[in-house]
């Protein structure tokens, strides 16, 4: 054997040495890793299958929620259409004369009525004639369920009269006091759970009109009863 042929044989054998080594140190490692990712891979597509579909189910049922939701409500604004009208129905004489305006928004009602026809000048006890206003009110209020019922009262811009400071310091006393009576009377007059009412005064700073004119400052100085949605507590 010649020196050529022994320097082939040589160099064969050193590259069939390499060429192991390199397919034991690198190509079986990477198809090693090749076959995890692959794996790997296949477990993520699991995963999204199963996102998938449980987003399917979620967003049929969110669909299904909003629909009952949105029936209900519908419901409510139709109970509450009725309301409206039994009111204008029993209140048509005051609501032609001005005294009393009844207004609905969605699934809100607002009654509003001049101080005048329930409450003496410059007083906070109800007149006869208010309370028997209040009464018609209350009957039909009364009946509204799954509703919050909040007595506002108003006053105008004028101060209170020295005479009355005794009595009241100020229109912020006078409005309270006015919107406590009336949620009094509609609890021991009429019957409805002091759990559905609120009173609140809020003197000369909610004006539905102009305090410079006479006429404006009468539409000022009034009670709003208003029917509200109860808010849920979460549980």
């Amino acid at each position: 054997m010649n020196s050529f042929t022994t320097f082939l044989l040589i160099l064969i054998v050193l590259l069939l040495g390499f060429g192991g080594y390199f397919y034991l140190d690198q190509i079986i490692p990477m198809q090693t890793e090749l076959s995890e990712i692959g794996q790997k891979n296949h477990e993520l597509l699991f995963q999204v299958e199963n996102f998938k579909s449980k987003n399917e189910e979620l967003s049929v049922q969110l669909e299904k929620k909003v629909g009952q939701v949105s029936q209900q409500k519908n419901i409510e604004i139709n109970d509450l259409k009725k309301t409206y009208e039994n009111l204008v129905g029993e209140l048509k004489e005051q609501v032609e004369k001005g005294e009393v305006t009844i207004s609905q928004m969605a699934d809100k009602l607002n009654v509003k009525i001049v101080d005048k026809i329930i409450f003496p000048s410059g007083k906070a006890q109800l007149s006869e004639y208010g309370k028997k206003v209040l009464k018609r009110v209350g009957d039909i209020l009364k009946n509204v369920k799954d509703k919050h019922i909040k007595v506002e009262g108003h006053t105008d811009n004028v101060p209170i009269h020295p005479n009355l400071k005794k009595q009241f310091e100020g229109n912020w006393e006078l409005s309270t006091a006015r919107a406590i009576n009336v949620v009094r009377f509609m609890q021991n007059e009429i019957g409805i759970s002091g759990k559905n009412l609120e009173a609140s005064g809020r003197s000369q700073y909610k004006p539905v009109a102009t305090n410079k004119t006479v006429k404006g400052r009468n539409k000022n100085r009034r009670i709003e009863i208003m029917l509200l949605p109860k808010i849920k507590k979460r549980s």
